[in-house]
């Protein structure tokens, strides 16, 4: 039995986020100056519709924290040999959380929405739009300082795609309550031109519909990173191996890392003479996203 890894090969996995964090402490200075700034004029003026609006701004403060926490632990925990991988998955965890919290905003939109269209309630449609407006305008500015890295990184001519899951809650949360002014603004003019004060809370409803499918794709991806899940089919790439280099499988692995990077467990049985890093390069041939191999060869007479 023979096997060997490349010695002191880094195990530091984490993806280049500052620029990311940089965003996401923008937009959650905005949206904390905007929430202070409507629930101080809510409690001034005894509106509802602005502590409303107020409160629910800050659960979108609460999940950008998260992120901005989890950027920093991140950077902090950077090299720390206790993690066996690096703390990237810290990225995807936060992306989790940030995605169970918009998960609960539209549980209690729908909540609200329903009673609302039970129990119709007296509405003030000017003040009412007016914060919607705002809301929206706030969002709207969000929405684009997130979304310049929000699918691509072309950092160093690197055009692969990245993928922060950070990055993309915080971009869901923003998007979800732009999407909630905007029905907010058509059902509040619906209810004042044409009496249809019933377009409230049914676009109360689509939006927390919207909302959860947002909130169940992003649990759904980061989720697959933090239970080590892909979508390698590993049969096929057993035969590969074998097919290409006259071994036996004896068991493999792959995981992710991070949401770039794989790791692969692989041990082989094999007659003949035949180079750990050959199977490397096997491996990383048939999984760009390769970063990290550990390969056994068992020798047989």
């Amino acid at each position: 039995m023979n096997s060997k890894l490349t010695p002191q090969h880094s195990h530091d996995f984490l993806t280049n986020t500052h620029r990311n964090a940089k965003k996401v402490a923008i937009v959650f200075t905005i949206t904390v100056v905007t929430m202070g700034a409507e629930i101080a004029a809510g409690i001034w003026s005894g509106s509802m519709a602005l502590l409303a609006d107020g409160w629910h701004m800050g659960t979108h403060a609460a999940a950008f924290a998260i992120a901005m926490f989890t950027y920093s632990y991140a950077r902090k925990h950077k090299g720390n040999a206790s993690f066996s991988f690096g703390p990237g998955k810290v990225q995807p965890l936060g992306g989790f959380a940030s995605a169970v919290a918009l998960g609960v905003v539209a549980i209690l939109m729908a909540i609200e929405s329903i009673e609302r269209l039970l129990t119709p309630v007296d509405i003030h449609f000017n003040e009412a739009i007016a914060v919607a407006t705002l809301g929206l305008i706030v969002n709207i500015v969000s929405v684009f300082v997130l979304h310049d890295d929000h699918h691509h990184d072309h950092h160093h001519g690197d055009h692969h795609h990245h993928k922060d899951h950070n990055l993309k809650a915080a971009y869901y949360h923003v998007l979800a309550d732009a999407l909630t002014s905007l029905l907010a603004i058509i059902a509040l003019f619906s209810g004042m031109l044409f009496g249809w004060v019933w377009m409230d809370a049914l676009m109360g409803i689509v939006g927390s519909i919207i909302i959860s499918h947002w909130a169940y794709g992003l649990i759904k991806a980061s989720s697959f990173i933090l239970l080590d899940r892909t979508n390698i089919d590993l049969t096929k790439l057993k035969d590969t191996i074998e097919a290409s280099q006259a071994v036996k499988v004896l068991d493999l692995h792959v995981w992710s890392i991070t949401e770039n990077n794989l790791a692969a467990i692989l041990s082989v049985e094999t007659s003949i003479t035949i180079e750990e890093h050959e199977l490397k390069e096997q491996l990383a041939v048939n999984l760009p996203k390769l970063s990290h191999a550990t390969v056994e060869v068992v020798r047989t007479t």
